[in-house]
């Protein structure tokens, strides 16, 4: 298959890119394990790495065939530029950094699912960590982050599996230790 890769965030790609070789197809649906395996793999290709035409002022992204029927994205990040907290509602997830160095902020708590706008985040809830090109991470359902590439020079690039298919993905706001919902995007927002 042939790659459509945007040259900004706000054009992207239509068609899949196979990654490496997906985990072979089973009755059950990939865990956040498999798909750090395959996210970890995908990053190690450094000709799917190479393909991502990196844009100077917005993040890139080509979508990947995943396993299991996974959604993966392959994400080009210029200097600077970063995500906004939100979450992948209830699908589970891996990420691992293919180039540069990201910075990832997150909550450890779970968070109500539905039926709130505004949450205040108790003492020592706040996560941080660090991924360096070959490092990654798993996540469960409902997990809340941001990602951040913080270079003032360098881009990044990383590879995303989620799975089952992204439903949604909401968006919040942070001000000090108050939690605001502000959207919720749909698959067809970003696809």
């Amino acid at each position: 298959m042939s790659a459509s890769v945007p040259a900004s965030a706000s054009e992207p790609a239509s068609a899949a890119v196979p990654g490496p070789s997906p985990v072979p197809a089973k009755a059950s649906a990939p865990s956040s394990a498999e798909l750090l395996d395959f996210v970890r793999r995908a990053a190690a290709d450094t000709d799917l790495i190479a393909s991502l035409p990196l844009d100077p002022e917005g993040r890139t992204w080509v979508r990947l065939e995943g396993p299991g029927g996974s959604e993966a994205w392959l994400i080009g990040w210029p200097p600077g530029t970063g995500t906004g907290w939100h979450d992948h509602a209830e699908s589970v997830g891996a990420f691992t950094t293919a180039a540069g160095t990201l910075k990832e902020h997150s909550l450890a708590a779970r968070l109500p699912t539905d039926g709130w706008k505004t949450l205040e985040l108790t003492e020592g809830v706040d996560r941080e960590r660090r991924l360096a090109t070959g490092q990654g991470r798993a996540f469960g359902r409902n997990h809340v982050h941001e990602v951040l590439n913080e270079s003032p020079a360098e881009h990044a690039v990383s590879v995303h599996a989620y799975y089952p298919p992204l439903p949604q993905i909401r968006r919040y706001s942070r001000t000090g230790d108050v939690l605001r919902l502000e959207h919720v995007e749909r698959p067809e927002d970003w696809q």
